[in-house]
């Protein structure tokens, strides 16, 4: 928020200069940015009137003034400005005055010269060159009251410094001058000065029909009917300097009123060409199919989410955001209607944003507007609009009409002395708490140490006991509260040996030659039916960007976009990995400090590689990884844990290289190369291998036991089997390890391995030979020959009997 120094200290001024109230300010919790000041040092530049306007008799551009400048004698001036003309007030830089400081930096000075062969004592000055704007059309042309010789610095209270305060979205209260100078009153002391303008005097009857249908949208309305008024009268300098100042343009009387009031108060309001209305407004939730053309000349179209004002005839107002161009008013407004409404937070956030544009009004209203201010800021406008565009004898003021329909409930909340103690860390009296609620005008009930505490209407950010701490904290003074080392037991903190950290998990990536990687987890709605199949994903109600607008189900399409962005960048060799969550539709997920019902979100490891298995070098023939690549890296990132490959199907992957994950007999994820649909789809050259598996299965480790190492040499021996062809190998292996498991004389085997595949000739059609190499120990003695042989006989003929398979010869 942006304001004028000398405007906040007409309601509050405390003794401190500029940079000192800068630097409470920022104490109390209203971050200052920046001071910038209104004007660059300049001297000796006064107000003066052109008395005479002559031709130079040398040039053609140039002029001959004659100038009062307030020095008891009359200045012989050579200007070159178009617009100088005899009558004009202007801003006059005497012999001996000096400028800003131009692009060199050095300050300029004015002497005394001649130009074309006449004597010139002085400059007449444009705005430009003392850097106040950048209009540079002419000279200043100040009002015809503006006082001879008066210092041009004081005459425009250039002594003056822009405020840039960053606020927090809690502290919506201080989105004006009124409450800033609120805050600076409470922490300095200083007196307040509220502007306050009495109520008009009803000269007439006239109200316009207004009627509330939807009171969850608009619980309190207030208007007036105000008509014989000068639309065209010039909005005051004061006016227009305060507003130039806080980066409003000056646009016209009414519209600087109604900005005015906003910025003076922090209550926007409205004001409509009553003439332009037809008969009467309805307060209502929007129809699909309605439009509206707003005053930023945008026609958009309104549904049941969003709230509207609409005349008998059309749509006239977004609710709380923005007016509409038919009824606003215009240089030909004679009649006006005046609104100022409480719009309920809930019923305006996100709607402006809705429509790609942000509004000073749906600021404020989204944080919460003061709901009894409603009918004062009404009186403020109605004063300004009597004493700026009221004609005597013409103007007529009507009755307020204040509706009263849902207002907030202010619930009290309750601050016990030990607990703010305890969270600020310092002593607190009570009788310190009690001053310090005073200041800040909250009303309270105090019962010992206890104080039950009313917000006031304006503070939407006080809910529970802690925003009260807050509160004492910002007044008592961050600065004074002493920065002391924290006090903890010297514990350590072990996690349970079961248990694999994060960080852990992701350097054994980093370690597997991969690089993380961070994504939104919006996505856009077409990965998730590529990589996921998900015609019904999670939609956003407000996303941050149109491509942005579910919630992902899998990591696969952010892992997949990571690729194509590196190769757009000419890397052609990406390994990459992203730990986080995915959501998931689970109606038996119940409300909870980390959950949402009906919404599950679980955290998965994804990974993705492509390109080159290994970086190019001399010693290593190139390859493309496989499949069995990024296999081995699952398999050594699981260690010791077996994990089991079941041939499946996944909708983002390869029909034929796809296979899900299982551990302990548990679907934990699924790794498999890039369907060739997706890999064309989104131009990669070749297809990345891919998994994704659940965090928790791979943060769940066994606690290593310790286990008698055999002094006793291993036996192996080799067996082929003849299978069928559609046999997975895991399905072999299972069997023989089922085997060990239930066969004494294979206890001994301690390996299996396939180290061979063969189809061709020798073999039926439908047949595949699988070579298994077997490892044997026993931890008691030397295996004889006769022990092997019946542990492979067993193996084999559990093959034979279970799985159909043959003994090849």
């Amino acid at each position: 928020m942006q304001f004028s120094e000398n405007w906040l200290r007409t309601m509050v001024d405390p003794d401190l200069t500029t940079d000192e109230l800068a630097h409470l300010m920022t104490m109390s919790g209203l971050e200052v940015e920046e001071v910038v000041p209104v004007a660059k040092p300049f001297s000796d530049i006064v107000v003066a009137e052109v008395l005479e306007v002559k031709k130079h008799p040398n040039a053609d551009r140039l002029s001959v003034c004659q100038v009062d400048a307030g020095t008891g004698t009359i200045l012989n001036i050579v200007c070159g400005a178009p617009n100088v003309r005899p009558g004009m007030k202007t801003g006059c830089a005497l012999v001996g005055a000096v400028l800003p400081p131009g692009e060199d930096g050095k300050p300029f000075s004015i002497k005394k010269g001649k130009l074309r062969g006449v004597e010139s004592n002085g400059m007449l000055c444009s705005f430009r060159e003392l850097q106040l704007s950048e209009d540079h059309s002419g000279i200043m042309d100040l009002p015809e009251d503006a006082p001879v010789g008066a210092s041009l610095r004081d005459y425009l209270q250039l002594e003056d410094a822009i405020f840039d305060v960053k606020l927090t979205p809690n502290k919506a209260d201080c989105l004006s001058v009124l409450g800033v100078a609120r805050e600076v009153a409470a922490v300095s002391g200083a007196t307040l000065n509220r502007p306050v303008s009495a109520p008009a005097r009803v000269t007439s009857g006239d109200k316009l029909p207004v009627k509330v249908e939807a009171p969850d949208l608009c619980g309190r309305f207030s208007g007036r009917v105000i008509k014989g008024i000068n639309a065209n009268a010039p909005t005051p300098e004061w006016m227009k300097q305060r507003l130039e100042r806080s980066g409003q343009r000056s646009i016209s009387a009414l519209v600087d009123i109604s900005n005015y009031v906003m910025l003076e108060g922090g209550q926007p309001n409205h004001i409509y060409d009553l003439d332009k209305i037809d008969k009467s407004l309805t307060v209502r939730w929007g129809k699909k199919g309605e439009k509206v053309k707003l005053l930023n000349d945008m026609t958009v179209d309104v549904d049941d989410w969003i709230g509207v004002i609409a005349d008998d005839t059309a749509v006239e107002f977004l609710g709380g955001i923005m007016g509409g161009d038919r009824t606003s008013v215009s240089s030909d407004t004679r009649n006006i209607f005046i609104e100022v409404a409480f719009w309920w937070p809930d019923a305006i956030r996100g709607r402006a944003r809705r429509f790609n544009f942000s509004t000073d009004a749906s600021h404020r209203f989204e944080r919460g507007v003061d709901y009894n201010g409603t009918v004062a800021a009404l009186e403020r406008i109605t004063a300004l609009v009597l004493e700026i565009c009221g004609v005597e004898g013409e103007t007529t003021v009507g009755p307020v009409d204040d509706q009263i329909l849902n207002l907030p409930e202010r619930k009290p909340v309750v601050l016990r002395r030990e607990k703010a103690e305890s969270v600020i860390g310092i002593p607190v009296k009570a009788d310190q708490i009690a001053d310090i609620f005073t200041r800040l005008g909250l009303a309270f009930v105090r019962n010992g140490d206890t104080f039950t505490v009313t917000p006031p209407s304006y503070r939407f950010d006080l809910e529970i006991e802690e925003d009260l701490i807050e509160e004492i904290a910002r007044i008592y003074g961050f600065e004074n509260i002493p920065a002391l080392p924290p006090v903890a037991s010297n514990v350590m903190r072990i996690n349970p040996e079961n248990v694999r950290s994060l960080f852990s998990i992701r350097q054994q990536m980093a370690d597997l030659d991969y690089q993380e990687v961070v994504n939104y987890s919006f996505v856009e709605e077409d990965w998730e039916k590529d990589f996921a199949g998900n015609d019904n994903p999670i939609r956003l109600l407000n996303p941050i960007a149109s491509q942005m607008s579910v919630m992902r189900s899998t990591m696969i399409g952010n892992l997949v976009a990571n690729v194509r962005y590196n190769l757009n960048r000419k890397f052609s060799r990406v390994r990459l990995f992203e730990i986080g969550a995915v959501f998931l539709r689970n109606d038996k997920v119940e409300d909870g400090p980390l959950t949402v019902a009906g919404y599950e979100q679980p955290k998965r490891l994804a990974a993705i590689a492509y390109g080159l298995s290994e970086e190019e070098q001399w010693g290593l023939p190139e390859r493309q990884v496989d499949f069995f690549d990024v296999k081995a890296d699952l398999e050594a990132l699981f260690a010791p844990a077996k994990l089991r490959f079941v041939k499946a199907t996944h909708p983002a992957l390869h029909p034929g290289r796809c296979a899900r994950l299982e551990l302990d007999g548990q679907d934990i994820g699924f790794i498999g190369e890039l369907h060739p649909s997706w890999q064309h789809r989104y131009d990669l050259p070749h297809a990345p291998i891919l998994f994704e598996v659940d965090v928790k299965a791979l943060q769940s480790v066994e606690v290593p036991v310790y286990t008698e190492i055999s002094r006793f040499q291993p036996v192996t021996r080799d067996i082929a089997l003849v299978v069928d062809i559609s046999m997975s190998v895991q399905e072999i292996i299972d069997r023989f390890y089922r085997e060990k498991d239930n066969n004494p004389f294979c206890r001994i085997m301690q390996a299996v391995v396939l180290f061979d595949d063969y189809r061709g000739k020798g073999l039926g059609a439908n047949e595949k030979s699988l070579a298994f190499r077997f490892t044997l120990q026993d931890a008691n003695g030397t295996l004889q020959d006769e022990v092997v042989d019946a542990a492979i006989t067993a193996f084999v003929a559990a093959a034979e009997k279970d799985l159909g398979a043959k003994l090849r010869t």
